[in-house]
């Protein structure tokens, strides 16, 4: 790139639903075909899907004013390219960073690892004195967790869910 990116965060609001619902879409459309892949079609169809068509939803629900999510779009040149939710919860001190996506066309290029600076610095200026994060050890997560550690994540308890079929 010969020129700079600018990037710019501001709080979404329902204007940006049908586009950040689309974006959703695309970005976790390898996630859940990785997941498809690993689990097989039965264990798939029987065990994740319902979870991952819940995804939706929840993206749904945090434009609500009663939602404990912050949501923010990320933007480039006034294209949004991301977004990434944020709870702070007050009474622990700690705050979560939720679900998040980056446009594929726009993965590989820093975006994710500037949103997730975005959120720790919104988290610390709220007062929070630890920073969570979730996310898959499958190799579709793979650009996921090195934006997270790019951004200062350093500690973490590895997870794995096993499945069989009956």
């Amino acid at each position: 790139m010969s020129k700079k990116m600018e990037i710019s965060f501001r709080k979404a609001n329902l204007n940006d639903q049908i586009v950040l619902e689309q974006l959703r879409e695309e970005a976790f459309f390898p996630v859940f075909a990785s997941f498809r892949k690993i689990l097989g079609d039965e264990i798939y169809e029987l065990a994740q899907k319902r979870e991952d068509n819940k995804q939706s939803e929840l993206l749904s629900s945090m434009f609500s004013s009663e939602s404990e999510w912050d949501l923010y779009v990320v933007e480039v040149q006034n294209e949004i390219v991301g977004f990434v939710s944020i709870k702070i919860n007050q009474e622990t001190t700690v705050g979560e960073i939720g679900l998040n996506a980056v446009k594929p066309s726009h993965s590989g290029k820093g975006i994710g690892t500037k949103m997730y600076d975005f959120a720790n610095a919104e988290m610390k200026a709220a007062g929070m004195r630890v920073a969570t994060v979730a996310t898959g050890g499958d190799e579709s997560h793979a650009p996921a967790r090195r934006a997270y550690e790019k951004s200062g994540f350093d500690v973490q308890i590895p997870s794995v869910w096993y499945c069989r079929t009956l």
